[in-house]
């Protein structure tokens, strides 16, 4: 049965770029072979895909001649879920105010007026 979830654990965030990075259809083994070592187990992998499968993040399909083999596709793009967990951020951490939302970010990362000045002026030329 599948349901609709927002977000991705960390776990499930690293699987799904290993997809996103894929560009295609994989299976689980096409996934572990990307992963730096150690390595996780197939059965681990495997759980991973069907949590992300029930989460409405994949959906899969057989390859005839290939046995039980399921090739696995992203059915959200990266960047729809970068936008919705953003959106999700501005909203339940600064009450819906992009104002706020980027004040802290200027603040937490310490910019200097010189970089302030550089993403104004980057701003400008995406209007």
């Amino acid at each position: 049965m599948k349901r609709k979830t927002e977000s991705l654990t960390k776990v499930e965030f690293e699987v799904m770029n290993i997809l996103w990075d894929i560009d295609g259809a994989a299976c689980a083994w096409d996934i572990i072979e990307r992963y730096k070592e150690p390595k996780p187990a197939y059965t681990t992998v495997a759980t991973y895909l069907k949590v992300l499968y029930e989460k409405g993040f994949l959906d899969y399909y057989k390859v005839e001649g290939q046995g039980k083999t399921h090739r696995y596709v992203p059915l959200v793009t990266r960047a729809e879920y970068t936008r919705r967990t953003m959106q999700g951020v501005k909203r339940d951490f600064f009450g819906g105010s992009l104002k706020s939302m980027l004040c802290y970010f200027v603040q937490e990362e310490n910019l200097s007026p010189q970089q302030v000045k550089e993403l104004l002026d980057l701003v400008k030329t995406e209007v």
